[in-house]
């Protein structure tokens, strides 16, 4: 399903769509209440970056419904070429403002990624009246925009609980799997949500077909209105497009590591970095080792590249 409504702006080959992150909410509601399922990816300049020169990472976007800019340069390459688009709407976000929209249709939601649980207790699935995973406090409940200080006092106020299905006996689990504290998270910000489940899969479970079938089922298994995939580009992709199939009625979004700020496990950059086009900084800051090489060697003579070739098309317009 793709959606018409709204124009595109071309940058780097890749079409991005001229849409504000409220509008991006409205869409999801919509085709919900239609029965219309689809996919949102949020490419950054890493994503078009790879999409440039490998075929497979260019699929994921052509396959997409909606395509959202989830990063500041691209904003500033379509302002120099001369179609703004409206404003960057980053899955970190998206995975808020997502969840509050459908706690509005009291629609449920499925988390993957984030930290697994040590000592294997990674998933949170069943029926609700079996599960009870989150101990709100009186006050606790937010809504509107979550900034990054905002999302900070969402996480302490939330208490993680599980109960034992055979016993009823409640036992605190703070260290729960970051899907599961990231559900507990949104089911405080978002009244009305319903949380299909949540699981952490172990990490490589991709190279293993029956973890990763398992990991699978569970998601078809639960049904939900729509699907948070917090795995990096592209394995999260590549899990979308496996659940798709059995699924067509839900919404997927891949979020990279919003499942990680969400569960309060990697702390988001300060509003103001965020919208100064800094976020990347402190990205690097926070891991130096796995993001220096990607951030310094590929990904800022790209941008570099993308701004630069935005006043011509202009002009060649």
């Amino acid at each position: 399903m793709f959606i018409e409504a709204f124009d595109r702006v071309h940058l780097g080959g890749t079409g991005i769509d001229r849409i504000t992150e409220d509008e991006v909410v409205a869409v999801v509601r919509d085709a919900l209440d239609h029965g219309r399922g689809g996919r949102i990816i949020t490419p950054n300049v890493d994503i078009l970056r790879r999409a440039a020169s490998d075929p497979s990472a260019r699929r994921h976007l052509d396959n997409a419904d909606l395509i959202v800019a989830d990063g500041m340069p691209l904003i500033w390459a379509s302002r120099l070429g001369g179609v703004p688009l409206p404003e960057r709407v980053a899955g970190s976000s998206l995975i808020w403002t997502l969840s509050q929209g459908l706690g509005r249709d009291a629609r449920s939601v499925f988390v993957i990624g984030g930290t697994p649980e040590p000592q294997g207790r990674a998933a949170l699935t069943g029926p609700p009246a079996q599960t009870s995973i989150v101990d709100v406090p009186q006050g606790a409940v937010v809504s509107g925009e979550i900034d990054g200080a905002a999302e900070g006092a969402v996480a302490a106020a939330v208490k993680v609980r599980a109960v034992d299905d055979a016993s009823g006996a409640v036992r605190a689990v703070d260290d729960a799997s970051g899907a599961v504290r990231a559900a507990a998270r949104l089911a405080t910000a978002s009244p009305g949500l319903r949380i299909a489940g949540a699981i952490s899969p172990p990490f490589g479970f991709e190279a293993d077909e029956a973890t990763y079938a398992e990991v699978c089922s569970q998601v078809i298994d639960a049904e939900p209105d729509l699907v948070f995939v917090g795995l990096g580009f592209p394995k999260q992709e590549l899990v979308i497009e496996r659940l798709r199939r059995h699924l067509p009625s839900t919404w997927f979004v891949g979020c990279g590591a919003a499942v990680n700020f969400v569960a309060g496990d990697v702390h988001r950059a300060p509003r103001w970095m965020q919208r100064s086009g800094l976020e990347w900084a402190h990205r690097l800051s926070v891991e130096p080792r796995r993001l220096a090489r990607r951030y310094l060697r590929e990904d800022a003579p790209y941008a570099l590249r993308l701004l630069a070739r935005a006043p011509r098309r202009f002009r060649r317009a």
